[in-house]
């Protein structure tokens, strides 16, 4: 438990985050004994302002720098030699695959350096579990990569990001996260990329792993472990983007009561070269969109079934005969996250075959 004049630091780092934007901060020492972390900013409510100390919600996101927001928790210097590097700053609905790209090569031309033991990405959390688990299946590197956001701006009371930021540079200097892939800092708790997803639009507790469970917790300015995703990542996958400029466009379509074919019919003319059908149930497919969808794998779009519920595992062969069609099952993976394995996988393959087994390994 953080003692009282802990709290006070972490409090009146707080206060800090209200530093504007851009602030040049000379490098800071070097203490012998701590690991080295880079924190990457790219925006989000993390560096996010409001007009008043009880906004939270119609606040300004990406507006305070990466200097200030370390400058806002003094105690990070005492669990890592911390540097700062600014990669974007957008809120994370603009988040898009190129900047995906440029973050990943970056992390992994950062990792690949021996003085640096971990690195530390600020986010925003609308689509933080995204950026998470394309990392999970791109990094090449054991060293830890934690992600981290807010869900409250800087400026409103009892803001969140100043000690989600201290234990995500926790993490991400501690030994016991090496080889868990990358992972996901909030609420004093660990997430694995590939399993954690948004369930709220605005309390702290959001980010959760339904049925599966968090990772672990950290309290006391440690780390606890309990258990670990089985799916293979980071330096085990087969994906390899250090040449990739651009990812094939996969689309999602949603499945509701009364859902036609239009969306399918547009997103194929538009050129994906593949869909995810987010369906009712497990994986449901309504009869007027059946046609379109052996359409679209007929023109060479791949298409895999997910489902819109959250949890559970899709059966393959259950609500549609896949083998038939030539579609793909989703596994547990949600539909965001289904989209950006099947982008991954046409960078190798377009054999459905090959493709399913990629969702049954990553």
């Amino acid at each position: 438990m953080f003692r009282p004049k802990r709290r006070l630091m972490l409090a009146a780092g707080a206060a800090l985050f209200l530093a504007s934007a851009g602030v040049n901060a000379q490098a800071p020492a070097v203490a012998p004994g701590l690991a080295n972390v880079v924190i990457l900013a790219t925006g989000g409510t993390i560096a996010g302002t409001g007009a008043s100390s009880t906004t939270t919600v119609g606040y300004t996101a990406a507006t305070v720098g990466v200097q200030s927001l370390i400058k806002a928790v003094p105690e990070l210097a005492k669990v890592a030699n911390v540097t700062g590097e600014q990669v974007f700053q957008i809120a994370s609905e603009n988040m898009s695959n190129e900047h995906w790209l440029t973050l990943a090569k970056r992390v992994n031309v950062l990792l690949a350096q021996p003085n640096v033991d971990g690195i530390v990405i600020t986010h925003g959390t609308d689509t933080l579990e995204e950026t998470a688990y394309f990392l999970d299946l791109v990094v090449k590197s054991r060293k830890p990569v934690v992600l981290v956001g807010a869900m409250r701006p800087s400026t409103a009371l009892s803001a969140d990001g100043p000690i989600n930021l201290y234990n995500s540079v926790l993490l991400a200097a501690s030994p016991e996260a090496v080889g868990k892939g990358v992972l996901v800092a909030m609420n004093d708790q660990i997430q694995a990329a590939r399993e954690v997803t948004k369930t709220n639009t605005s309390t702290l507790d959001s980010f959760r792993t339904p049925e599966l469970g968090m990772l672990g917790y950290i309290q006391g300015s440690k780390p606890f472990f309990y258990r670990q995703s089985t799916r293979k990542h980071t330096v085990d996958t087969e994906f390899d983007i250090s040449s990739v400029i651009s990812l094939p466009m996969v689309e999602i379509v949603y499945g509701y009561a009364n859902v036609g074919p239009v969306a399918v019919d547009a997103f194929v003319a538009a050129g994906a070269k593949g869909i995810i059908h987010a369906g009712v149930g497990d994986g449901s497919l309504a009869a007027k969109v059946v046609p379109a969808l052996k359409a679209a794998r007929q023109k060479g779009a791949i298409v895999v079934r997910a489902s819109r519920v959250g949890q559970g595992i899709l059966a393959r062969n259950g609500e549609a005969n896949d083998d038939e069609l030539d579609f793909v099952a989703a596994d547990t993976l949600n539909p965001q996250k289904a989209r950006i394995l099947l982008m991954l996988a046409l960078t190798k393959t377009s054999s459905t075959r090959e493709i399913q087994r990629m969702f049954y390994t990553y």
